[in-house]
């Protein structure tokens, strides 16, 4: 019997660690013979800790929401006498949250054991690159990629045998391999899911990729703030050294290629290329004019390609079952699965793997279990700061490159922030905005200074300051910063006002004329009052931090508005529906 806990960032964060603790002291007391181990993150990250308890014939039962307390009930009846805890085992609805998904990039996550190379072998792991250098030439590799119709699964889509060829055909011997994993949208965390839980197939697809373009180099630029997806990248380089998969003559080829980690300091701009390139050369990072690409004219001013974790994770699984296999999946334009982080309101938050073009209604609610306290779905941003908001009306649309990029946001990287009824349209152009437009290198006069100008505005409005031509000028500024900035970020940094104002017009107009929220949000455009059904329990009083609610036990109590800091405080603790918001 052997007892996996899951160790990703998620479950570290909601005491993962102490529950294994847990398990290793009470089977040490009981003198049980039972293996603890670790995994990452299977993608339920709403049900964290998970324990998943395997019996020697390998059948299942998976555990949920595991804390220390919880440890002696599953120790006492399933380690020791074999008979599963019932009540805390995952339930069949939740079951569904995986079983819906078709998984390739996420195959090995929440299964093996990142920091042990033996089990990534046992699952085929590192057959894919042995097939490459042993039996196929790079041209091959290439055309396997084509066939397989894989594009780029950071922002644009682009088609990664394309970058591949271009590379390789750009003179030199000197050519290295880039990966981004420097994963900046707010709420997208599939990157560090991959890193964390299977980091040897991300290490696999770069081998792979420098075979096909000729490189003996591979850097992988991750953000500092993923320090465990670092410490298990640095185990597995090492561990790949040690059986001979990275550095020297691999496989007897006579191909040499190695990896090496740079850290990175966050910037969101570090996520167009040809600012990574700069950062990784030691320089501030800025993006540079292209032509020349980095194919071209690169790292170094070598030639250089440039892909982020979840496309060069897919390459083992193209080799090892080939490109005709992952066509299969997904649409004509969009081929393979997609990986999407669900995030905000949403019962079931964590990671999915679908097939391209499965419906954004089949995403949200048949996998996601439908919207947070059974609220009315209002929209979806997808792409981050870079892509736009989905309106209900559109939550049928296929979930692909070219039926997103039509509804006015980007797939890019991955990211769903799902919102209801309560978010204000408004307020979250207003929050992506302050995101870009800090996080602005500066270069460009539009995107410095224009993004701050649409900030202003947007500032205004839901703070009850709007004035008549606010939209227009959102959107005249809007086009100017699209058309006069260099690089992806400042010519996608409006999407997210555009696609409101498209969408939810009838908000802005309604903060600005109206001054009020629709949505009940924006501080500034809100009352609480205390109506007759207050039955003077004074909880709402003793709540308030800045004491602007009085009144006599069991007599109606009043808010006073010049003190009211509109914190919601009051609203949360009444148990009688006495206090309204308008």
């Amino acid at each position: 019997m052997k007892v996996i806990i899951g160790q990703g960032s998620c479950g570290v964060a909601t005491g993962a660690k102490k529950t294994a603790a847990e398990f290793e002291k009470q089977i040490a007391d009981k003198n049980l013979n039972v293996d603890v181990d670790i995994t990452g993150c299977v993608g339920t990250c709403y049900l964290e800790p998970i324990v998943d308890v395997y019996e020697d014939n390998g059948d299942l039962t998976r555990y949920v929401k595991v804390q220390p307390e919880n440890v002696a009930d599953i120790v006492d009846s399933h380690l020791a006498k074999g008979e599963p805890a019932k009540d805390m085992a995952i339930s069949e609805e939740d079951k569904k949250f995986i079983e819906k998904q078709q998984r390739v990039v996420l195959r090995n996550c929440g299964v093996i054991n990142p920091e042990n190379i033996e089990e990534y072998i046992a699952v085929d792991g590192y057959k894919a690159i042995e097939k490459v250098v042993t039996s196929m030439t790079p041209e091959d590799v290439i055309e396997e990629i084509k066939v397989s119709g894989l594009r780029g699964r950071g922002g644009a889509g682009f088609p990664t045998w394309f970058k591949w060829n271009a590379a390789k055909q750009s003179p030199g011997n000197e050519k290295y391999l880039v990966c981004n994993a420097d994963e900046g949208d707010p709420g997208a965390f599939m990157d560090r899911s991959v890193l964390e839980g299977d980091p040897h197939s991300l290490l696999e697809g770069m081998i792979i990729a420098g075979y096909a373009m000729g490189a003996s180099e591979g850097v992988i630029y991750c953000r500092a703030e993923y320090p465990l997806a670092i410490k298990r990248l640095e185990i597995a380089m090492d561990q790949a050294r040690e059986k001979g998969f990275l550095g020297k003559n691999l496989f007897g080829s006579g191909f040499d290629f190695d990896i090496r980690i740079k850290a990175g300091a966050g910037a969101f701009v570090c996520g167009e290329e040809t600012a990574l390139i700069a950062s990784l050369e030691g320089e501030r990072g800025m993006p540079r004019l292209k032509p020349p690409f980095p194919a071209a004219k690169g790292y170094w001013q070598k030639p250089t390609d440039i892909n982020n974790v979840e496309t060069l994770a897919n390459v083992p699984w193209i080799l090892f079952n080939g490109g005709a296999a992952f066509g299969a999946m997904g649409t004509e334009k969009s081929k393979g699965t997609k990986v999407f982080a669900l995030a905000g309101k949403i019962k079931k938050g964590g990671l999915v793997e679908v097939p391209m073009g499965l419906p954004l209604r089949e995403v949200i609610y048949g996998i996601g279990g439908g919207i947070k306290n059974d609220k009315e779905f209002k929209a979806v941003q997808m792409g981050g700061p870079s892509g736009g908001c989905i309106p209900a009306s559109l939550i049928d649309t296929p979930v692909d490159y070219e039926n997103i990029t039509k509804t006015g946001a980007i797939v890019g990287s991955g990211g769903m922030i799902v919102m209801d009824e309560t978010t204000c349209m408004v307020d979250m152009a207003r929050y992506f905005l302050d995101f870009t437009r800090k996080e602005s290198c500066g270069k460009c006069n539009y995107c410095r200074i224009g993004t701050k100008r649409m900030l202003e505005i947007l500032e205004r409005i839901t703070n009850g300051e709007g004035r008549d031509g606010d939209i227009e000028l959102l959107e005249e500024l809007a086009v100017k910063i699209k058309d006069g900035s260099m690089c992806g970020l400042g010519q996608t940094a409006p999407n997210p006002v555009l696609t409101t104002i498209r969408y939810f017009r009838n908000e802005y107009e309604d903060h600005i004329y109206k001054k009020k929220c629709t949505a009940k949000s924006c501080k500034a455009l809100i009352t609480y009052e205390i109506t007759d059904a207050c039955k003077g329990c004074t909880l709402c009083s003793k709540k308030c931090p800045v004491g602007a609610i009085s009144g006599e036990v069991k007599g109606k109590h009043v808010i006073d508005q010049d003190k009211c800091v509109k914190c919601g405080r009051c609203l949360e603790s009444c148990k009688f529906d006495a206090i309204t918001v308008e």
